[in-house]
């Protein structure tokens, strides 16, 4: 019988989502949760540091943004799980284009991680997190370089537009 393991960079990394996650598990996704994550783990934190080395080793070792499509590299890294309290984690790399537009039925978490020395926003936002409550759509945009983003879905919902 043969299991199939993470790497380890991976294990680590779900580890410090499944830490996140249960401070995020049961707030509203709204302004105050916006406020909240970029005062406690916003850019230059510990957090958002381990958060976005663990997503450029991800990339170097082929695990996080395997699959390409429209100038977007993208991936689903984890399902919503119990142990990530039901939140799936997407990572996309992007620079200088809009996604595809969709509607987030639960909300959507986002951090934002500029690479390679951008001054990278996501739809106009700096590095740090953005929150987008239940219902809410957009077409999601980065501008002025090259960012990762990582999303947070509750119980993984996306509703792509057609």
């Amino acid at each position: 019988m043969t299991t199939t393991t993470r790497p380890a960079s991976q294990e680590a990394f779900h580890a410090l989502l499944a830490d996140l996650t249960a401070q995020i598990d049961g707030r509203p996704l709204d302004a105050a949760l916006d406020r909240w994550l970029n005062a406690a783990h916003g850019a230059g934190s510990a957090t958002y540091e381990q958060l976005r080395s663990a997503c450029l080793a991800g990339v170097a070792e082929g695990w996080l943004c395997e699959r390409e499509g429209g100038g977007i590299k993208y991936g689903r890294v984890f399902k919503a799980e119990d142990a990530l309290h039901r939140f799936s984690v997407d990572v996309v790399d992007m620079q200088d284009l809009a996604g595809p537009h969709h509607t987030h039925p639960n909300g959507e978490i986002d951090l934002i991680m500029p690479i390679e020395g951008s001054s990278a926003t996501f739809d106009g936002r700096p590095a740090g997190w953005c929150v987008y409550g239940p219902g809410t759509a957009h077409r999601p945009t980065v501008a002025q370089g090259r960012a990762l983003v990582l999303y947070l879905l509750p119980e993984g919902q996306i509703q792509f537009s057609k």
